[in-house]
């Protein structure tokens, strides 16, 4: 009897604590889902300030008239390194872009502000743009991608396509070989000056455009039930790798568009299903001129072994001849031009193959 008084006070004053332990020492299982802050306002009205310049009628008046001051200009290769680490592979693409003229590409990086990402000098050197904070599987890295387009027309009016990189992103075919397969010039072994002033070429974007992939329901409804309509019903709703190549029509386009931006612009509600980087340009440019783009990318990824989101990285001991020859081959019209996903201590292998492999096509 004496142990039953005992007992009773000691369960009450657990069940009276249990709240205040709730709340001090939430179980995981109870944890809030995390929340995705949306773009800051003063961010947002200076992209648009930056996309008005950028396609405003003036800036393609200066283009024409670069152009014209040209008897054969050399279009160019806009590459925007989109980052929030050190650009350890800079010696390698260093050695990628050294093997040609500047007159042939132009570099642009945007790295998060909060990482400080040191000048890798050298070709990269003042090439970064004015960033803003990037955050995985949130409209800020479509944000970040809009931005370095933007400030790639701007800066050159010969910048011609636009391709995005990530900072664990190689070259794995030389610069010429690039080039002539960007710009559709056959496969010879130097680079072929693209302009003719007599005849100008419509070539479309490497951007993949998926429709009938497994996770699409679940990434359409991220934001909410019907949050997408009626600007993006799901019939419309596409998927791609985050990395791609744009022609300058498609670049421009993707500046100007509004409608479908206020709708991937929206945080989303469930994280683990939320990668709107993936899901805008390939919805945007499909529902725009389907027929403008490969509906392929030439960035190539393994997704065999996926951890949380994320491709397989590959390690130094991976590295070797015979895993560059396989990450070129492709199913479709052209060789993979890069790969990723690279971990930083791969350069040193991968530096070891750059003339005998890497870039000898």
């Amino acid at each position: 009897m004496i142990r039953y008084y005992l007992f009773l006070p000691i369960t009450l004053l657990l069940i009276l604590t249990l709240p205040l332990l709730f709340s001090l020492f939430p179980p995981h299982f109870l944890s809030p889902p995390p929340q995705q802050l949306p773009i800051p306002t003063p961010t947002e009205l200076s992209d648009f300030s930056l996309f008005r310049r950028a396609t405003s009628p003036s800036t393609s008046s200066s283009t024409f008239s670069r152009l014209g001051t040209h008897h054969n200009p050399t279009l160019k290769i806009a590459f925007l390194f989109l980052t929030n680490t050190p650009l350890h592979f800079s010696p390698l693409w260093s050695l990628f872009f050294n093997t040609t003229s500047s007159d042939f590409y132009s570099i642009y990086i945007h790295a998060d502000p909060d990482t400080l990402v040191p000048d890798p000098g050298g070709v990269f050197a003042n090439r970064f743009i004015n960033s803003h904070h990037t955050e995985r599987s949130s409209a800020t890295l479509i944000s970040a991608s809009r931005r370095l387009i933007a400030e790639a027309i701007l800066d050159d009016p010969l910048n011609a396509f636009f391709a995005l990189i990530s900072q664990s992103c190689v070259p794995i075919h030389s610069f010429n070989y690039v080039y002539n397969t960007v710009f559709d010039l056959g496969t010879s072994k130097s680079v072929i000056p693209f302009w003719n002033n007599n005849k100008r070429r419509n070539f479309k974007s490497f951007i993949e455009i998926l429709s009938n992939e497994s996770t699409l329901p679940s990434r359409y409804v991220s934001r909410g039930e019907n949050v997408m309509m009626p600007e993006v019903p799901y019939d419309k709703f596409r998927v791609g790798s985050q990395f791609f190549i744009l022609n300058k029509k498609h670049a421009l386009m993707v500046l100007k568009e509004r409608k479908l931006w206020r709708k991937f612009k929206l945080p989303c509600l469930k994280i683990q299903s939320c990668y709107p980087e993936e899901h805008y340009f390939p919805t945007f440019l499909d529902m725009e001129d389907p027929d403008g783009c490969t509906r392929y990318t030439v960035t190539r990824v393994n997704w065999t072994d996926t951890v949380d989101g994320h491709p397989h990285l590959y390690r130094p001991p991976e590295v070797s001849a015979e895993l560059i020859y396989t990450l070129r081959e492709s199913n479709f019209s052209h060789d993979y031009l890069f790969a990723r996903k690279f971990s930083p201590d791969c350069l040193e292998p991968l530096l070891d193959l750059a003339d005998s492999v890497l870039f000898k096509d």
